[in-house]
């Protein structure tokens, strides 16, 4: 419990210099798994017209039954019109050797954080919605902890 609480206390810190972040939140899955039915699903504001960088965030054990990950993301606008919908594959341990891929603050747990839209502009100032379904086998997914949406400002950006 100690390790953990000096995670959240470290990434808390390390978060708080971040310029760049317009937006950073995560949903913990208390059961430590995720079901097909749970979507996750984050609303940001974007005030102007530069470009940013989307970021799909996840946590998840070294016990995660498999090597990788499928999700499908959606992101609206404040309409729901549908902006980008994109089924993507991602791998959280190497094929060859299982050894997981990632950042750990505590020996058995790690995060990835996958680009999802780099350089993206969004049309116009608002609130757009960004929503992840896991698209695996199985309906439960066992050794998810969370998952996240990161948004930053792009280093292109006005």
């Amino acid at each position: 419990m100690r390790n953990l609480i000096m995670f959240y206390a470290c990434m808390l810190a390390l978060s708080a210099c971040d310029e760049t972040r317009l937006y950073e939140k995560n949903e913990d899955f208390k059961n430590r798994y995720w079901l097909a039915a749970d979507q996750p699903t984050f609303e940001f504001d974007v005030d102007d017209k530069g470009t940013y960088n989307l970021y799909f965030t996840i946590r998840n054990e070294s016990d995660y039954p498999n090597s990788n990950i499928y999700f499908t993301y959606h992101l609206t606008d404040s309409a729901g019109n549908t902006l980008e919908k994109k089924l993507t594959n991602q791998f959280l341990f190497d094929k060859k050797t299982g050894r997981p891929f990632g950042s750990t603050g505590l020996g058995y747990v790690y995060e990835h954080q996958f680009s999802m839209l780099e350089n993206y502009s969004f049309k116009n100032p608002g609130t757009y919605t960004m929503r992840f379904e896991q698209f695996m086998r199985t309906d439960t997914l066992r050794g998810v902890l969370s998952v996240g949406l990161r948004v930053e400002k792009s280093q292109n950006s006005n």
